[in-house]
């Protein structure tokens, strides 16, 4: 018996079925892990997921487990032994910005109760939960992604403009966004 999902999920990978059917829209409250997300969400600016997917087994290995204290300390070499990487996105802006949020992420740690909390500050703490009809009804920003963008920016990272934030909580499940016909949709 086959499942109905979202729109977007592509039926004919495994891997994006997999995605939709146990991580997207799931929350997550592990820092280090909303970290990653972050991090990965930066590096699909301009492709598309399942592209930033495919990776990311090679993001993991590249960025030693997205590890922020390890990352923290990338240095130069590590700059350039990520451009030549060809199992990652070589785009040096976004590499640079992800050795930088790693930082960021360790002085929010300290200064702001955990990234955890500074993330899901925006949505009060509790998913919201809509409830599209299509995936293409619903926003692509809200005022709650440009609240986090605000926020994020304030501190110093790159690449989380309000659509890119939004596509980050609905990762994260800071937002339910799945379709209403989607066996993974629950009402709130």
């Amino acid at each position: 018996m086959s499942k109905t999902r979202c729109g977007w999920a592509l039926e004919s990978d495994p891997l994006y079925v997999a995605y939709h059917d146990e991580e997207w829209g799931v929350p997550v409250r592990d820092a280090r892990e909303l970290w990653e997300l972050f991090c990965l969400e930066g590096f699909q600016a301009g492709l598309s997921w399942i592209t930033v997917l495919r990776k990311r087994a090679a993001f993991r290995e590249a960025f030693l487990g997205f590890d922020p204290g390890k990352v923290a300390a990338f240095g130069p070499d590590d700059i350039e032994r990520l451009m030549a990487n060809p199992g990652i996105v070589r785009a040096r802006a976004k590499i640079i910005a992800t050795i930088e949020s790693a930082r960021l992420f360790q002085t929010i740690q300290q200064e702001e109760g955990g990234f955890t909390d500074f993330i899901w500050s925006v949505v009060g703490g509790k998913p919201i939960h809509n409830h599209p009809l299509s995936f293409r009804d619903g926003p692509t920003k809200t005022v709650e992604s440009e609240e986090l963008a605000r926020k994020l920016k304030a501190r110093g990272f790159k690449f989380c403009g309000p659509v890119i934030c939004y596509a980050y909580m609905q990762a994260a499940g800071l937002v339910i966004d799945h379709e209403t016909s989607c066996h993974r949709y629950q009402p709130a």
